[in-house]
């Protein structure tokens, strides 16, 4: 009995041991010899928005009144809210040789009673520059007519009618802004049915 408890006494201290000598090997895993610090940086530049060529117009309506009708014909007369282009590209961003125009077509004038339609053709401008830049190198386009006048262009605002446009992007971009309207006009003959008409008139700028 006793060589037994002997045995077991002297496995028990000899797993005790192994378990002091574990705890003792992580102590010493654990010791600190010194630090270091490491400075970690980071540049994060802002955020620039590429720029861009970018067209507003003042208002999403005009209305035309009478104004110098005759006994054969009825003709009416409004403004094309202001039309602004706005560039804010680099330089290096414009194409070379690019040049950047703002055209304009209308829709027939539909009637709200039911009334025919008038055509587009019926519906004319003079465009009218009104801030051109220090360059003065935007132009404008030119007078389109009724289908009730004559000459080559009394053709109304059936397909796109120039407004405005700059031949040289590039050579006028640092001015930054330009400015556009033009009268509108449309002529019916004196026949036309009374009522309320409507039609869209679409600007479009290109480059």
């Amino acid at each position: 009995m006793n060589r037994h408890k002997n045995l077991a006494r002297g496995a028990a201290v000899t797993t005790a041991t192994a378990l002091l000598l574990g705890v003792a090997g992580m102590a010493m895993a654990e010791e600190n010899h010194g630090n270091q610090d490491v400075d970690v940086n980071v540049g994060i530049s802002e955020i620039v928005d590429p720029g861009v060529l970018a067209m507003s117009v003042s208002g999403t309506a005009t209305t035309l009144t009478e104004d110098g009708s005759t006994v054969t014909v009825r003709q009416f007369k409004g403004t094309l809210p202001t039309v602004t282009v706005t560039d804010t590209r680099a330089m290096d961003e414009i194409p070379a040789g690019a040049g950047w125009y703002v055209l304009g077509t209308s829709t027939d004038f539909t009637g709200g009673a039911g009334q025919p339609a008038i055509s587009a053709s019926h519906f004319g401008w003079a465009p009218r520059v009104i801030d051109g830049g220090e360059s003065g190198q935007v132009a404008e386009g030119d007078q389109v007519d009724t289908s009730m006048d004559s000459g080559a262009n009394a053709v109304g605002l059936v397909d796109q009618e120039l407004l405005a446009l700059a031949s040289d992007s590039g050579a006028i971009a640092s001015e930054g802004q330009w400015t556009a309207n033009a009268d509108l006009f449309m002529k019916t003959p004196a026949t036309v049915a009374p009522g309320d008409y409507t039609a869209k008139l679409t600007l479009s700028l290109f480059e």
